[in-house]
């Protein structure tokens, strides 16, 4: 379901008279379950595939398989769809809605999907808990700190129970300690059997990961596998 395939990705981008290439002949698979890090300086391109893979952003040719999407295959509305139904999002600035409550900014995504209201009430008291924030169901964004703040949009992300999760850069507005609790819960949730694709240029995130695939110029220069340990972080 969450497994992952793209072929000879492209992706151009027109800043000024210049043409920024973003991808240049992309190829990677990623295994259900799998633990993995988009490694590379600014402007290597990890940000761009990991917008590809999420059907965020359509490459300009190539082919992208998620599960059993072929996401080149879709229009607006399906690609809309396939997000909605397979995979939960983190992003940098977590992109919590500033007037909705906690709860509230959680249960969002499963009223979309249409998920009964009693469910989604128990499934938000479910993944609060599960990321620390018991208590704080009813601060605003505002009033929660900016580790507490990615906890809620991790929450978000999980409660849809997708059975991938990309996110980009999600220790960078963090402290050391927020971070570190961050990976412990991505590595508690993948070994649940979530999938999860990280970009990221933190050396600290990429001591949890369990392959390491390296950008840069829009290409992949390294894809290794290691054993995962828990640094000083």
């Amino acid at each position: 379901m969450s497994s992952i395939s793209c072929r000879n990705l492209c992706k151009t981008f027109s800043q000024g008279e210049e043409i920024i290439t973003g991808l240049d002949q992309v190829s990677l698979s990623i295994s259900e379950g799998e633990f993995v890090c988009l490694s590379g300086p600014s402007g290597s391109g990890k940000t761009t595939l990991l917008n590809a893979l999420g059907g965020l952003d359509t490459p300009d040719s190539g082919e992208i398989g998620v599960g059993d999407y072929r996401l080149e295959q879709l229009d607006k509305g399906e690609l809309a769809d396939m997000r909605l139904q397979t995979i939960g999002f983190v992003f940098q600035a977590y992109n919590l809605v500033p007037v909705l409550s906690a709860r509230e900014n959680v249960e969002f995504v499963m009223q979309v999907q249409g998920v009964p209201v009693a469910e989604r009430r128990q499934r938000v008291d479910e993944v609060l808990t599960e990321v620390g924030l018991a208590g704080m169901e009813g601060r605003l964004p505002a009033e929660l700190s900016g580790g507490q703040q990615q906890r809620v949009a991790v929450a978000r992300a999980i409660a849809s129970r997708p059975r991938l999760v990309l996110a980009d850069e999600p220790t960078a507005n963090l402290d050391t300690h927020s971070a570190a609790q961050l990976m412990d819960l991505f590595v508690a949730l993948n070994d649940r059997g979530i999938t999860f694709v990280i970009a990221t240029h933190d050396t600290r995130v990429m001591a949890y990961a369990r392959r390491v695939v390296k950008m840069q110029d829009g290409q992949i220069i390294s894809d290794q596998t290691q054993d995962p340990h828990a640094m000083d972080v």
